[in-house]
């Protein structure tokens, strides 16, 4: 007896069709959506507390026309502390008895020059620790102006700072009203 023929082998399939087919059948039904995806946008900036800013800026104008109106003279002394500084260190400012750990000569700067040493003069001596600084200003009196300019912005820039404790015209022996000694607050820590 004959076997019967074996009926027509199915053509074989690619494979990538069988996987197409089968996702197709694991997914089920699917619908087109019809979205436009919106155009990238510029992020927006970080919220500014204006009123704030222009408080600040009313009242350091303010505090600078102040010093401005009663201009300090050749012959003045420089002298200030803030209410933290004991008196026994105050006492000692004024006579000279701290020993000057580091110093910046101002002479011949003009008053922006001498505005920008300052700051960064203060800003390194407060991240190298320095507790006590003199900075030698002059006494005004071959400046063309009637009041001593460098001294004026040194007085200025010394009593807006926050890292400045008191500072006070030097004993003659260190230059008297021609410099000023200041002491400086500690490092905070984890302060740059």
């Amino acid at each position: 007896m004959r076997k019967p023929a074996d009926p027509p082998a199915a053509p074989p399939q690619a494979p990538e069709a069988d996987d197409a087919a089968l996702f197709r059948q694991a997914i089920g039904e699917v619908r087109r959506v019809h979205s436009q995806t919106p155009a990238p946008q510029k992020p927006r900036p970080r919220p500014r507390a204006r009123m704030a800013e222009h408080d600040e800026q009313a009242a350091l104008s303010e505090f600078r026309r102040g010093l401005e109106a009663m201009p300090i003279e050749a012959g003045d002394t420089l002298s200030y502390h803030r209410n933290e500084l004991p008196a026994r260190i105050w006492q000692r400012l004024k006579r000279g008895q701290f020993s000057i750990q580091d110093e910046l000569d101002l002479h011949g700067a003009t008053a922006a020059q001498a505005e920008q040493l300052l700051r960064m003069f203060l800003r390194e001596a407060q991240r190298a620790g320095t507790a006590c600084i003199r900075i030698v200003h002059g006494k005004g009196l071959g400046s063309d102006a009637d009041i001593p300019v460098l001294k004026n912005v040194v007085d200025r820039v010394l009593r807006q700072r926050a890292d400045v404790l008191g500072f006070h015209s030097a004993i003659p022996a260190q230059g008297g009203t021609g410099a000023v000694v200041v002491l400086l607050s500690a490092r905070r820590p984890g302060s740059p």
